[in-house]
Order: C-alpha cells, then sequence, then structure tokens
C-alpha cells in the first residue's frame, strides 16, 4: 500500500490491474456506503425529524385532519368541582406514554352552559396528541376576564397537581373557549404570554382591541352569529392583533354562535393545525395553514398570516 501511495519518481506509471488487495479495499468501501444508505432508508422518519422534539403522531393528511379520531387511543378522568380556582372538567388524554410527553390546552364553555358544551373537542383533540382539559366555571354567569382566570388556573393544575402532570410537557400550553369563554381565551393569552396558542369560538367580550396578544391566535366567528357578530367581536380582535404576530381569521360559512358547541369538521381540522403548529412547533402542518385556505361551502372568509418561520 505504501508503494501505491507513494509513485516516487516524475514518470507516469503504467496503467495496472487493481491487485487483490486494492479490490478488497474497493469492495469493502462500496460495502459500507450500501450498508450506510440502507441504514438511513431504514430509520424511521420520527427518528430522522428528531430536530423537532415535540413531533407526535405520523405525517398528517387531509383525511387525518378532518377525521373524527386521530391515532392515538384515548382515556378521560374527571376533576371534582372541589379544587380551587375553576369549577372542575374532565381531562383527555393519550393512553400510551411511549412517545413522551404531550403539550396541553385547556378549554372553557360559554356563558350560561358547561363542560359537556364542549366535550366533544376532547377525545378529538386528544387522540391527535394533546392532553385536553374541558373545564366548568365556577358559575355559569362568570364574564370573561373571570373565565380567562380560570383557565388559566386549570392549567396550572393540569401541570401541577392532575394525575396526568407526568404526561404533559408545561412548557407548551394553550388555551379555548366558546362565546364568553373565546373572550376569556384572549384574556388568558393577555395575561400569559408563554401560551402557545389561543384559539377564541365565536367569541364575546366587551373588550374588542388585544394589542397586548403575544400568542398565536386563531380566531373562529361565525357568518350568522346573532349572538356575538363578527362585525362586533370576531373580527375586531382579529384585526387589533399585532400585525407581527402569527394570527388567522376564519369564519364559518351557514354557521351560527352555538356552531362550535357540536362537532364540527371545519373548526377541528384548523384547531388541530393551529395546535400542532404552535404547541408541537410541527411544521408539516403548516401546509393546511398557507397557503391561506379559500372560502367554500363551509368558510365564508379565511385571513391571516402564514406562520412565520421558528
Amino acid at each position: 500500500m505504501h508503494q501505491l501511495l507513494h509513485s516516487g519518481g516524475t514518470s507516469p506509471r503504467p496503467h495496472r490491474t487493481p491487485t487483490g488487495r486494492t479490490r478488497t479495499l474497493r469492495n469493502l468501501l462500496v460495502t459500507a456506503a450500501a450498508t450506510a444508505g440502507l441504514f438511513t432508508a431504514l430509520i424511521p422518519a420520527g427518528a430522522q425529524a428528531a430536530d423537532n422534539p415535540y413531533q407526535r403522531g405520523p405525517a398528517p393528511t387531509v383525511s387525518s385532519i378532518e377525521a373524527s379520531r386521530g391515532t392515538y387511543a384515548v382515556s378521560e378522568t374527571s376533576v371534582s368541582s372541589l379544587v380551587s380556582g375553576f369549577g372542575g372538567g374532565t381531562i383527555y388524554y393519550p393512553t400510551s406514554t411511549a412517545d413522551g410527553t404531550f403539550g396541553a390546552v385547556a378549554i372553557a364553555p360559554g356563558f350560561t352552559a358547561y363542560q359537556s358544551s364542549m366535550a366533544w373537542y376532547g377525545p378529538r383533540l386528544a387522540s391527535q396528541g394533546f392532553v385536553v382539559f374541558t373545564i366548568d366555571t365556577n358559575s355559569t354567569m362568570d364574564q370573561p376576564a373571570s373565565r380567562g382566570d380560570q383557565l388559566l388556573a386549570a392549567l396550572d393544575y393540569l401541570t401541577e397537581r392532575s394525575s396526568v402532570r407526568s404526561r404533559i410537557d408545561s412548557s407548551r400550553l394553550g388555551v379555548m373557549g366558546h362565546s364568553m369563554g373565546g373572550g376569556g381565551t384572549l384574556e388568558a393569552a393577555k395575561d400569559r404570554p408563554s401560551l402557545k396558542a389561543a384559539i377564541p369560538l365565536t367569541g364575546w367580550n366587551t373588550d374588542k382591541t388585544w394589542p397586548e396578544v403575544r400568542t398565536p391566535t386563531l380566531v373562529v366567528g361565525a357568518d350568522g352569529d346573532t349572538v356575538a357578530s363578527v362585525g362586533s367581536h370576531s373580527e375586531p380582535f382579529y384585526n387589533s392583533l399585532p400585525s407581527t404576530l402569527d394570527k388567522a381569521y376564519l369564519e364559518l360559512r351557514n354557521a351560527s354562535h352555538f356552531t362550535p358547541n357540536s362537532s364540527n369538521t371545519t373548526i377541528a381540522k384548523y384547531s388541530i393545525s393551529w395546535l400542532k403548529r404552535f404547541i408541537d412547533n410541527d411544521t408539516r402542518y403548516e401546509q393546511f395553514l398557507c397557503p391561506l385556505p379559500q372560502a367554500s361551502l363551509t368558510i365564508a372568509e379565511y385571513r391571516g398570516t402564514c406562520p412565520h418561520s421558528s
């Protein structure tokens, strides 16, 4: 090998047939390269995406985000109304712990309503890889500011005292809510900028401007809402959010103030995409948010910023 590497002299060497040792070395190199390629091909996609440790579940499709259930089996547990800070509720969570911890979302009902009005979000979102807490409020008459405080108290309970706290990544939390619970969602986001996602659903609040919010926010309105009309609530909410913020406005077509209280594919698919993108930092879901969705049989209007790169 020393002679092969050091020719000595200035005369060009004549072409030689590879020796046995050279062929052996070449074969070893080819085999090593092939083995490396095979090894890379055998690595699961999730392992190759280890640069995002929060990614959960398989690559999404339109079918997967519209499905009534995701890939995770879901369990649930009740929380007593005797806990302090909010009125109890139900926690829905992925049964398996094989994938590690999950982000979490607290969801508040509207004026005079109970957690049962938001129950459909529990298994639908949890089966996509979140811990979901649908709560009752201390009083069904509580105003948005109080509901915001209760959403934050529910998140604190979830991450600090609940029976599923070990399954949750306390740095990746979000809030949702309907009507006054939607107004409370904005209040919670204003009060706790560390939240990763906020989704007010046909929200109601006497405060129409939210320039303080630093949490990526998806505002959902309904074209037929006569309780919290989009012109008086959802649109001003959206317009007042900072222009530098990741934000979107989804106006449901042929929908009412109470549309978010029943299973709804359009609400689910964009809520899942929003939560996945901003709580899990999962850019695989950007395809459903950018380019912006177009008006359709279920969407009257959609506005927004495409998600900013992390």
